[in-house]
């Protein structure tokens, strides 16, 4: 980087008042875009957003033309990775979310993504109803991206981990995988014959009549965990769609809710979770015990960051009765992109001595992980072997 630039990075991110000593001038354009920072990352000292814009009535600014600007000239200057960043920060100020979130215009020229939603999903019945179709389609579009990226590789790995789990070794002939008998089989080719002896014969098994796995997730819906919550609804809609799978989706707050009937939807899903106020594992943990009818064959997946606000001695015990009864438990702090995250860790450890693995998990992983807990394997080991760093 050259000297100039250097002082023209510096000068944007200094923000050019007179102590910066920088002395570097901008061009008109690099003003333009230090204008475009400037609005956002001086918002506290200047208590508004004062954006160049047309004029409303009486010489003033109208509030949603000078937000579209901006969203506009972020989206013009900076790259998208630049810009789903400062459109996150925007949306830290109370001010600026009201004017992006609340006005349907403005929302419509936001870039949806999983923070954007989280965010619709915490504001909940503060939308409009004027604004609640626009943030309907913006939900929509996440989700239909989502379901893209994500279905097919679920689907993938979810069916062959269930396929393994159901083949037999004593097939009956129209019970034989013919293709996989043959792959095991070909050291045993008989080059006089021309033929492959099948010392090995892999079936198929019988068609379950009942499902072969049922999957729990409990999802802690404070306002801390709302990607968490995006990409749990996605992630329990596909799983919903096979029917070796019997999903319920659970959230909770300091109330439980079963959303599992919604999973045919996710956007329905997603407006259907409120985000916010406290957090009562206990009480989630409880409602989870209730519904599990199959605990040997049951993937109990609570997703949370362990702070909690309800009974946590009870909460301990419920964890015992629930890891005692043969279910397999699995705690992540968090189901998303965002690195670390915060969790309490006299918990973590807690539950990771007591056979619940603990660790953060990201979306790319998760069907692998799903696969891991289908198939009866050590997710401890599992994680390890993936890399993950194991909390406690």
């Amino acid at each position: 980087m050259s000297n100039e630039q250097e002082l023209k990075k510096w000068r944007l991110i200094l923000g050019g008042d007179e102590a910066d000593g920088t002395g570097f001038v901008l061009s008109e354009e690099e003003k333009q875009l230090d204008h475009a920072l400037t609005v956002l990352y001086d918002f506290d000292k200047r208590q508004r957003f004062d954006y160049k814009a047309e004029k409303g009535k009486g010489g003033r600014e109208s509030s949603s033309p000078s937000v579209a600007r901006w969203l506009g000239d972020i989206r013009k200057y900076f790259p998208q990775t630049v810009v789903n960043v400062m459109q996150q920060d925007a949306l830290k100020h109370p001010d600026l979310q009201r004017k992006m979130m609340l006005e349907p215009e403005i929302l419509a020229q936001t870039t949806p993504d999983v923070h954007l939603v989280a965010t619709l999903m915490e504001l909940g019945k503060l939308i409009p109803s004027k604004t609640k179709e626009t943030a309907r389609k913006v939900v929509s579009q996440v989700v239909d991206e989502l379901m893209q990226k994500l279905e097919q590789r679920t689907i993938a790995a979810l069916k062959g981990a269930l396929n393994r789990s159901t083949r037999s070794r004593n097939p009956r002939y129209n019970e034989i995988d013919w293709h996989t008998t043959i792959r095991k089989n070909l050291k045993h080719y008989q080059p006089d014959y021309k033929t492959i002896i099948p010392e090995l014969r892999i079936g198929y098994g019988r068609k379950a009549k009942r499902t072969l796995k049922d999957v729990v997730l409990c999802i802690d819906q404070s306002g801390s965990m709302g990607t968490s919550v995006v990409y749990s609804g996605i992630f329990g809609a596909v799983m919903a769609s096979l029917p070796q799978v019997k999903t319920r989706m659970v959230v909770f707050d300091t109330q439980v809710s079963d959303l599992t009937e919604m999973l045919q939807d996710p956007v329905d899903l997603l407006f259907g979770v409120q985000l916010g106020g406290g957090t009562d594992i206990n009480l989630a943990l409880n409602y989870c015990q209730g519904i599990i009818n199959k605990p040997n064959d049951t993937i109990l997946v609570l997703i949370t960051d362990l702070y909690e606000g309800g009974n946590l001695e009870q909460m301990k015990r419920r964890t015992l009765e629930i890891v005692a009864s043969g279910v397999q438990m699995i705690c992540l702090l968090a189901l998303n992109d965002e690195g670390s995250p915060s969790y309490e860790r006299n918990l973590a450890k807690f539950m990771a001595e007591n056979g619940v693995p603990v660790f953060a998990c990201t979306p790319d992983v998760f069907p692998d992980l799903m696969a891991a807990a289908i198939q009866k394997q050590d997710i401890t080991q599992w994680a390890a072997s993936n890399e993950i760093v194991l909390k406690s």
